[in-house]
């Protein structure tokens, strides 16, 4: 079949806005799993923002709808050939700097403005000078892991120390068997094989963190930890109201020491990112090399724009950093080998993307009976989220090392992130891996991009 041009749309600069349902198509099965999988995930950080950010169920809910609203445009306004989401490992890192670090909500919120607005910068420098390649191929693979390993020990030690109180000890038996079932089927070597022979396995395997999160839904009830009181009916999120607490437009801008106190952590979470982008780009080659009937533009220069842009407005308007990543990969992967199977299953890489997305165009949030639903299991759907990320990020991190020297200093640097204040945990990285390892980059860090 010839190679033919990428998915029309309407060009701006050097971005795309590709029109649901006139430039796109819509795809049953990628809009249902976004309307399922992401509501449930994509409403996990409500608990946060409603225990120590001072918002109502509704305010936090109106908040996840710019959140949302944002990551969709990535793909339709922008017309990134990405699944978007968080910067997920980053987020363990930055809860513990900005809960730990600040007292009342209002500093808490101008904090994430600093940190999304010193990220928004840092990345548009770093993309357009193309200094942000170099800079990741620069740090050595010591310090990479360990920043990954502290991203992990942060994460389990939120769900099993800082907030076990609040969450876990709430709902112990149905997180547990949400982890549980979630960690087996995304994890588990038996259950890979499994997969692989059984098409009811592998299609279960395929719906992410829904199938932990409907057990504990099922279970919950039984054993006294979930009750559910879903009302029907319309909801209006209060975004006036919700914007009004989080916005430095009407809550304060931060101040200097605040931004000077970011920039670590935005160090740390660009070094995460462009790690998802480069696994990002080469589920899309594997793609290409069987679709040459559609041409998918690969453009780092427009990402890391685009990022810039919403990372921006998230901070001027509802400032939660990092919400605002570039790849979700298990979307991804899902979203792209149902693409490679051909023109029938699914026209457009683009067409997938955007029915998986069109759960961010924020009519879910208007439904009584949805979020009513989801209201006692988002505690669940965070301890959830933040396993996963640790043991993720865990055997990332373990991956990299080449000696036992350099696996210890992994260790240190990632309990050193974890436990300090980011700029302490990153200079003891620095020290130890030059003191133990030298500066060790591996010969060709990106392959292939």
């Amino acid at each position: 079949m010839a190679e033919r041009q990428e998915l029309a749309g309407w060009r701006w600069g050097p971005f795309t806005f590709r029109v649901p349902f006139y430039h796109t198509k819509l795809c049953w099965s990628e809009f249902l799993q976004g309307l399922m999988v992401s509501a449930a995930t994509g409403l996990a950080l409500i608990p946060i923002m409603t225990a120590y950010f001072g918002l109502s169920f509704d305010e936090a809910i109106a908040l996840s709808m710019v959140h949302a609203f944002l990551i969709a445009s990535a793909v339709i306004v922008f017309g990134e050939p990405y699944a978007g989401g968080w910067i997920t490992p980053a987020l363990p890192l930055i809860l513990a700097f900005v809960v730990g670090g600040y007292e009342d909500p209002s500093s808490r919120f101008q904090a994430m403005t600093a940190l999304s607005l010193v990220f928004a910068s840092l990345v548009f420098i770093l993309g357009i000078t193309g200094l942000g390649r170099r800079f990741v191929i620069w740090l050595p693979d010591t310090l990479k892991a360990g920043i990954i390993l502290g991203a992990a020990i942060a994460a389990l030690k939120r769900v099993f120390i800082d907030d076990a109180d609040r969450f876990l000890l709430e709902q112990p038996i149905a997180t547990t068997l949400a982890c549980a079932i979630c960690l087996i089927f995304t994890f588990s070597v038996p259950m890979q094989k499994l997969k692989a022979r059984n098409r009811f396995f592998f299609m279960v395997g395929a719906l992410g963190l829904l199938p932990g999160f409907m057990i504990a839904a099922m279970v919950g009830p039984f054993v006294g930890e979930v009750s559910f009181d879903i009302q029907w009916g319309f909801m209006v999120p209060p975004l006036t109201e919700a914007v009004a607490k989080a916005s430095p437009l009407v809550n304060g801008w931060p101040s200097f020491e605040m931004i000077a106190q970011s920039v670590p952590l935005a160090l740390i979470a660009y070094i995460i990112l462009f790690g998802d982008l480069v696994t990002g780009n080469e589920v899309l080659r594997d793609g290409m090399k069987v679709r040459t009937d559609e041409h998918i533009d690969i453009n780092l220069n427009r990402t890391h724009f685009s990022l810039s842009i919403r990372n921006a407005l998230m901070g001027i308007f509802a400032p939660f950093f990092p919400t605002q990543g570039a790849v979700w990969t298990g979307v991804h992967v899902i979203v792209v080998q149902r693409w490679k199977q051909g023109p029938r299953a699914m026209g457009s890489l683009h067409s997938g993307l955007a029915s998986y997305y069109l759960m961010g165009l924020p009519f879910i949030y208007f439904l009584l009976p949805l979020m009513t639903g989801l209201k006692p299991l988002l505690g669940i759907a965070l301890s959830l989220t933040l396993v996963l990320t640790g043991f993720a990020c865990a055997y990332i991190a373990m991956s990299i090392p080449r000696d036992n020297a350099s696996r210890g200093t992994v260790v240190l640097i990632g309990a050193a992130l974890a436990f300090f204040e980011p700029w302490i945990g990153l200079l003891i990285g620095v020290v130890a891996t030059l003191a133990m390892v030298g500066w060790d980059r591996s010969p060709d860090p990106i392959p292939h991009d």
